[in-house]
């Protein structure tokens, strides 16, 4: 029987679980034309550098590479040349508006404007994310900002997806299937 896919899935787990590699497994066996939309740019950081480079090479030339650090939703919303849009990743989205100075209200709008942005793609939409719920009570006001402004976003992602699949040592827990 052929796997019904969904219009939208979401890949969530802590750093360095598997999340990324899983997600584009997942859109390398179902999709030929893939676009990588990446949240974090090429940087100045020899190691943040390296680590991109390491993404790209594992990917293969036949992936679309767009670095959007912050306007995702325009992105969907523009025609693109792929069959897929896979997002890596939504936590580093969420640093990027925080950067920007925007307050909670503004970064609570852009997610509604990318969730509605992922309903209305022409193409499937892969997200990625990490679950920093699991961890220690951040030290700083900031820090707990963050990680109370990225487990609401992961939230609003989980609800709007058709699949969710959270990742532990690179093994895939399907904890959400609209699509059987």
């Amino acid at each position: 029987m052929q796997e019904k896919l969904p219009g939208s899935l979401f890949f969530i787990g802590g750093c360095r679980s598997g999340k990324s590699r899983l997600a584009e497994e997942f859109v390398d066996r179902h999709f030929l034309h893939p676009c990588y939309v990446a949240t974090m740019t090429m940087s100045q950081d020899p190691e943040l550098r390296e680590r991109l480079e390491i993404h790209q090479k594992r990917r293969g030339a036949h992936w679309q590479l767009l670095e959007e650090p912050r306007h995702l939703a325009r992105l969907l919303l523009s025609p693109a040349e792929c069959d897929v849009m896979l997002i890596d990743c939504l936590t580093m989205w969420l640093t990027n508006l925080l950067l920007a100075d925007l307050d909670d209200q503004d970064i609570r709008a852009e997610v509604a404007t990318l969730l509605q942005a992922v309903a209305a793609s022409a193409v499937p939409v892969v997200m990625v994310a990490n679950e920093v719920g699991l961890g220690i009570v951040p030290e700083t006001p900031l820090g707990r900002r963050f990680r109370d402004l990225a487990g609401w976003l992961n939230q609003q992602v989980a609800e709007c997806c058709q699949r969710v699949i959270f990742v532990a040592a690179g093994l895939p827990l399907v904890l959400k299937d609209v699509s059987r």
